[in-house]
């Protein structure tokens, strides 16, 4: 069975150039319950004359949640500087993400991070989480496999622990484990209610994890990921939420936007099987 519940990631659909309020209609009809959408997306739509209106609006009457924002703040940045105007471009855009009813917003090690201790990264986090639930929206932390610092389950750990913030949540990525060197057993160390969101996705076997990039992922289970493994361990741990199915597939060849984002949701579903 399939025990989560099915979300899409809009850069899945990037070759097609939809706006936000086509995005959420491609997913709604493919039978997805989640999206995950780009604020770079939301803020060209709003700068194009659409409104936030129109997006709650098409949100509630496709019975879709906003299940995430992907963002770019420079929370963790070496420079006190540059981390303040990333803060402050961090309150902007969860603002405005409240009032479309997002639920929360990933925050990777995006920005100038090599030198940052785990520690250093745990504190600022604590700030950027007390900043979120300010607003209403929680704070998911995104480990990127290739990033300089936070690369890894076990890093991710270290950060939030060093945060003190209680229900702190980490967002999952099988390609970002591959390529920094995650385990299947890392993930053992995680409960269910430490994962915020979990992105679907799967990378062939060549190239290697050292020179792989995001273009190259696949489908669900049409690559070498261990995603039944991941899939049983999260549902051990007590994990119920969203898999979001998140590819930079640049050309689908001949196939649809629809099209694209149903297979999506056929391929997440068979390769997240568990067995109860």
């Amino acid at each position: 069975m399939f025990p989560f519940q099915a979300s899409l990631n809009a850069s899945t659909l990037f070759p097609f150039k939809l706006n936000v309020l086509e995005q959420i209609t491609v997913a709604a009809e493919a039978g997805y319950e989640g999206i995950e959408l780009w604020v770079s997306d939301i803020e060209a739509f709003l700068a194009g004359g659409g409104t936030a209106e129109q997006i709650r609006e098409c949100l509630t009457r496709n019975n879709v949640a906003f299940a995430n924002a992907i963002a770019f703040f420079k929370w963790a940045d070496a420079d006190a500087a540059v981390r303040a105007e990333g803060f402050a471009q961090a309150e902007r855009e969860l603002r405005m993400l409240a009032e479309l009813g997002c639920r929360a917003a990933a925050a990777p090690p995006f920005g100038d991070v090599a030198s940052v201790s785990l520690s250093e990264m745990g504190q600022y986090y604590a700030e950027l989480t007390a900043l979120g639930r300010e607003i209403g929206i929680d704070v998911y932390l995104e480990f990127w496999g290739k990033a300089s610092n936070l690369s890894n389950v076990n890093e991710a750990k270290e950060v939030v622990l060093a945060s003190g913030i209680e229900q702190a949540q980490v967002l999952l990525d099988p390609f970002h484990m591959y390529t920094g060197g995650s385990s299947v057993e890392d993930l053992k160390q995680l409960q269910g209610s430490q994962i915020g969101i979990v992105h679907a996705n799967d990378y062939p076997a060549a190239p290697s994890r050292e020179v792989i990039t995001d273009a190259q992922r696949v489908f669900p289970g049409e690559g070498v990921a261990p995603l039944k493994e991941i899939a049983e361990v999260l549902y051990a741990s007590g994990y119920r939420g969203f898999l979001s199915v998140e590819l930079f597939i640049e050309d689908f060849g001949s196939l649809t936007a629809a099209e694209v984002a149903s297979k999506g949701i056929t391929t997440l579903k068979q390769a997240f099987q568990v067995e109860v």
